[in-house]
C-alpha cells in the first residue's frame, strides 16, 4: 500500500515537472477557426488526449505572446475575445489565464487549472500573431498527440529551382523545401500528393500545378546529399497556405536510407497569363481572351481589390456575409493568381456601384469560378458598405529590384530611378519628366508595392538623390495605368531624348495607402436633363469662362443660345478624401462669378455623334468642391462659404445643380439626330484615384430640334464588354489632354 502511494506521488511530481519543463511539453497548441489567415485563429490546446479551447476571461497580450512564440511566431499582434474565430468544440481547458510573457509554454502560466472553467464556447479566445517566424524554431510534437489535428509548423517554405531554371522569372518548378530548426529540409515524396502541390503553388502565386519530367530530378537527387524533414504533409487542396495543412505521419530518419522508395518532393506550377515567362511567347497566345465573369476593382496592387461579378450583362458586387478565405481563394485562382492571402470585408477596398449580385457565398474551394459557388439568391438587405474584397498571392517577379525612389523624406516619396544596362553594366539613372503625370506615378507606386499614387512631380530639386544617378536613362514615358512595371509603358527605349535633362528636372512620385474614388450618379443626370433657350447677354460670365461654343464669340448679344442642362451628383466611394492638387494659394480668382477655381477643369461635358465624333462640348471648373450631402453618420468637412477648404469627404457627394452657370452643353449649332451625352470627371487625371474607369458616364440622347430625350445612362465599366462596345470610350477612358 505504501509503495502504491509512493508511486502515485512520483507520478504527480513527474507531471508537474513536465508542465514546468518547456523541453517536455504536456500540451500542444494549434490555431483553429475557418475565417482566418494561417497566423491567426482560435487558441486550441491538446491536453490529456483531447483538444479543447481557452476562455477569454483575464486573457492578455502577454498570454497571446506566449501562445504565438510557442507556435513559432516572433510575437503577438493582438488577441480577440468572444469567439471571433468561431466557437470551438470539446472541453474548455484553461480559464483565467495569467501570463507574464516570459513563459516558454502556456502550461506554465497561472490559471484555474486544466478543465476548471465556468465559460461557454462563446468566450473562446483567439490570437493574431506576427507573420515572422522565429529563426531556428524547431517544431516539437508531443508524442501523446499522435499527429491528430496538428497543422504544419515550419519557419519557411520554398521552391528550390535547379541550376538551369534558377534565372527564370518567375520560378515555377523545383524541389519543395521547408525550413525547420534553422535548416532547409526536403520532404519525402512517398506520400506527396497533387493536392499538396496545389497548395504550395497557390502560396507562391500560381493558380494550379501541372505534370513535369521527373527524370532529371531523379538523377539530381541521387547525386545530392539529402536532409529530409521528419514528417509527411496531408493537404486537402483548398488550404490557402501549407501551414493550414494537417501534419502527416512521422518519417523515420535513417540518413541515406530515409525515403528509400521515393525522392525529395518536386512541384511544377502553372503561372497566370500576366506572369507567364517572357521566354514563352506562345504561352500567352494560348489563352483566349474571353469576357471574364469575375474582376477586381479598387485595389492598389496587382491581385487585390473589391470582388465584382457579371450577371445578365451587368457588373455587381458580393456581400461579405460568410465571406471567407476559401471563397477568396476561388476568386484569386480564377483570375490567374495563387491562393488568397486575405478575405476582406466591410468595403475595405472601397464601395462599388449598382447591384449586389451575391450574398452568403459558400465555396468548396475547387470551383473554377466564384459563380459556381453556392449563394443565397433570396437574401436581401446588403449595402455596398458590406462589399467583399480579396488580397491574392502573386508570383515573385523581382519588380522591386529594377526601380527605386531616392531622396524623399519617407519611403513613400522621392525621385524615380531605374536600373538599366549601359555599356555592358547595370547602372542607376533618372527618368525624364516630360509628359510625366498621374498614370506614370500609378505604375511606379504599384511596381514598388507602395499603394496608390498621390502626386506626380516634374521637378525634384528638393529631393537630393544620388548624384551618380542624375543622367537620364528613360524618356518619353507614357502609361495607360494598367501596366505592372514602368518598362512595360511606352518609352523611347535606348535612344533617350530629354531636352530638360535629369537632375532637378527628373521625374518623382509620392505614394499613399488609400485613395479617393469619384463616381457620378447616372440616374441624377437622366432625371434632370432639359433644354433652355437663354439670351447671350445674360451669359456674360459663362462666356468669359468659355462655357459656350466658339460660335458665341461672334454672335449678336441679343441672340439666344440653346443649352442642354442637367444636374451632376458626384460621390466619393473611395477610402480617402478627394482634395484639389493645387494649394489654395495657387487657386485662380474669377472676378465675374467672384469665386476661386481650385481645379481649372473638373469635368468635361460632351455631345458625341454615334461614331464618337464630338459635336458640342462644355466644361466645368471646380469653383466649389464641397460636401453637399453625406451618408448617415458622416460629418461634412468641406464647404466653400467664406473661402473655406475644398474637397469631397469619403461617403459624401457634391451636387452641381442644373440651374447654375456652366452646368450645361451649348447645343445651339447641333442638328437634330441621335447622340451620346458624355460626362467625364477629373478628365486630366489631375488628382489620383483608386479607379478611373468609373469616372466616365454616357447616355443615349435623341434631339428633334425642339425637345431632347436622355435614356440608358450608365457609368463606364458597369456592363459587359459587348454592351460597352456600343458606347465608344467607356472601356478605355482615354480622354486626357495628353
Amino acid at each position: 500500500m505504501v509503495s502504491r502511494l509512493l508511486l502515485a506521488l512520483l507520478c504527480v511530481s513527474a507531471l508537474s515537472t513536465a508542465q514546468s519543463d518547456a523541453g517536455k511539453p504536456v500540451i500542444q497548441l494549434r490555431l483553429g477557426g475557418e475565417k482566418r489567415k494561417h497566423y491567426e485563429g482560435r487558441v486550441e490546446v491538446f491536453y490529456n488526449g483531447e483538444w479543447g479551447t481557452v476562455c477569454d476571461d483575464d486573457f492578455s497580450i502577454s498570454a497571446a505572446q506566449v501562445v504565438c512564440r510557442e507556435l513559432g511566431f516572433m510575437d503577438a499582434v493582438s488577441w480577440a475575445a468572444s469567439a471571433k474565430f468561431g466557437k470551438g468544440e470539446g472541453r474548455i481547458w484553461l480559464d483565467n489565464v495569467h501570463c507574464t510573457g516570459a513563459e516558454k509554454s502556456l502550461a506554465q502560466c497561472e490559471s484555474n487549472g486544466f478543465g476548471v472553467s465556468d465559460c461557454k464556447h462563446s468566450e473562446d479566445v483567439g490570437v493574431v500573431c506576427s507573420q515572422k517566424r522565429i529563426p531556428g524554431f524547431k517544431f516539437i510534437r508531443n508524442q501523446a498527440v499522435g499527429g491528430e489535428g496538428l497543422t504544419v509548423q515550419v519557419e519557411e517554405v520554398r521552391i528550390r529551382a535547379t541550376y538551369s531554371h534558377r534565372k527564370r522569372i518567375p520560378i515555377t518548378e523545383g524541389f519543395v523545401e521547408v525550413k525547420d530548426g534553422g535548416k532547409w529540409r526536403q520532404i519525402c515524396n512517398e506520400d506527396w500528393t497533387e493536392m499538396n502541390s496545389r497548395v504550395v503553388c497557390g502560396m507562391y502565386g500560381f493558380p494550379g500545378e501541372k505534370h513535369f519530367n521527373v527524370r532529371p530530378y531523379k538523377l539530381l537527387a541521387k547525386r545530392r546529399k539529402k536532409n529530409y524533414w521528419g514528417f509527411s504533409v496531408n493537404c486537402t487542396g483548398n488550404e490557402a497556405h501549407l501551414s493550414d495543412c494537417k501534419l502527416g505521419k512521422e518519417i523515420q530518419l535513417k540518413g541515406n536510407n530515409t525515403c528509400r522508395r521515393g525522392m525529395p518532393a518536386v512541384i511544377s506550377c502553372i503561372p497566370g497569363r500576366a506572369f507567364a515567362p517572357s521566354v514563352s511567347v506562345g504561352f500567352r497566345k494560348a489563352y483566349r481572351m474571353e469576357q471574364p465573369l469575375v474582376r477586381l476593382r479598387g485595389g492598389a496592387m496587382i491581385g487585390e481589390g473589391r470582388v465584382e461579378v457579371l450577371k445578365n450583362g451587368e457588373w455587381g458586387t458580393v456581400c461579405d456575409d460568410n465571406w471567407d478565405i476559401r471563397a477568396a481563394t476561388v476568386v484569386c485562382r480564377e483570375l490567374g493568381f495563387g491562393s488568397a492571402k486575405e478575405a476582406l470585408t466591410g468595403g475595405r477596398m472601397g464601395q462599388g456601384v449598382g447591384a449586389v449580385h451575391m450574398n452568403e457565398v459558400q465555396c468548396s474551394g475547387f470551383e473554377k469560378s466564384l459563380t459556381e459557388c453556392y449563394f443565397n439568391q433570396d437574401s436581401i438587405g446588403c449595402s455596398h458598405e458590406e462589399d467583399a474584397a480579396v488580397r491574392c498571392n502573386v508570383p515573385a517577379m523581382g519588380f522591386h529590384s529594377r526601380l527605386r525612389l531616392s531622396g524623399g523624406r519617407n519611403p513613400y516619396e522621392g525621385r524615380v530611378e531605374v536600373l538599366a544596362e549601359r555599356n555592358g553594366s547595370l547602372v542607376w539613372g533618372s527618368v525624364c519628366s516630360d509628359s510625366w503625370g498621374t498614370m506614370e506615378a500609378v505604375v511606379v507606386c504599384r511596381q514598388l508595392g507602395l499603394g496608390f499614387a498621390s502626386h506626380a512631380f516634374q521637378e525634384t530639386w528638393y529631393w537630393e538623390g544620388d548624384s551618380s544617378a542624375d543622367p537620364v536613362l528613360m524618356s518619353g514615358v507614357r502609361c495607360s495605368g494598367t501596366e505592372l512595371t514602368l518598362d512595360q509603358c511606352l518609352h523611347h527605349g535606348k535612344h533617350v531624348s530629354c531636352p530638360k535633362g535629369g537632375g532637378r528636372f527628373a521625374a518623382g512620385v509620392s505614394c499613399t495607402q488609400t485613395a479617393p474614388d469619384l463616381v457620378l450618379s447616372a440616374q441624377v443626370v437622366e432625371q434632370t436633363t432639359y433644354l433652355e433657350d437663354r439670351p447671350l447677354y445674360l451669359l456674360q460670365c459663362a462666356h468669359e469662362e468659355r462655357c459656350l461654343s466658339s460660335t458665341a464669340d461672334n454672335a449678336d448679344p441679343s441672340s439666344y443660345r440653346r443649352l442642354l442642362r442637367f444636374s451632376s451628383q458626384i460621390q466619393n466611394n473611395g477610402l480617402s478624401d478627394f482634395r484639389p492638387r493645387a494649394s489654395p494659394q495657387s487657386w485662380v480668382w474669377h472676378e465675374c462669378h467672384r469665386h476661386y477655381h481650385s481645379m481649372e477643369v473638373f469635368t468635361h461635358y460632351d455631345l458625341l455623334s454615334l461614331n464618337g465624333t464630338k459635336v458640342a462640348e462644355g466644361h466645368k471648373a471646380s469653383f466649389c468642391l464641397e460636401d453637399t450631402h453625406c451618408d448617415e453618420g458622416i460629418q461634412k468637412r468641406y464647404e466653400c462659404a467664406n473661402f473655406g477648404s475644398q474637397g469631397i469627404t469619403v461617403g459624401c457627394w457634391d451636387t452641381y445643380r442644373h440651374d447654375i452657370d456652366c452646368q450645361w452643353i451649348d447645343i445651339t449649332d447641333v442638328k437634330p439626330g441621335d447622340y451620346f451625352l458624355q460626362v467625364v470627371i477629373n478628365p486630366n487625371f489631375e488628382v489620383a484615384e483608386s479607379d478611373f474607369t468609373n469616372n466616365i458616364m454616357k447616355c443615349r440622347t435623341r434631339y428633334d430640334g425642339h425637345r431632347i430625350w436622355t435614356y440608358n445612362c450608365h457609368i463606364g465599366g458597369t456592363f459587359s464588354s459587348d454592351v460597352e462596345d456600343t458606347f465608344p470610350g467607356l472601356l478605355t477612358n482615354q480622354l486626357s489632354h495628353r
